[in-house]
């Protein structure tokens, strides 16, 4: 139980100590950029035609998860099957949620 905390925590305190989400509105243009540079390979993004059929599409995740879901997501690197790490800063994860968003 203890180690289900810790990595708990430690998942959490970057995000506490991230500036505010209010103080970083994502930008739809910049997040459709690094979606077709860095998901389209496998994702359906909207901006581009052609991706695997093993990721889900950029418009199911944004009907799918909330803002707060993605953003999480995002910031923590993470291993899903094939999809590789990627460090990406607070302002162009807000342009891919912004960005995402937009597909509903």
């Amino acid at each position: 139980m203890r180690r289900k905390t810790l990595i708990l925590a430690g998942a959490i305190a970057p995000l506490l100590a991230a500036p505010a989400v209010a103080d970083m509105p994502g930008s739809v243009e910049n997040g459709r950029k690094l979606a077709l540079e860095w998901c389209s390979n496998c994702h359906m993004t909207g901006a581009n035609r052609l991706a695997t059929d093993v990721a889900p599409t950029f418009r199911e995740i944004a009907e799918d998860r909330s803002a707060d879901y993605i953003r999480g997501f995002l910031a923590n690197p993470h291993f899903r099957g094939s999809m590789p790490p990627f460090d990406i800063s607070r302002q162009q994860i807000e342009d891919l949620v912004a960005y995402i968003k937009t597909l509903r």
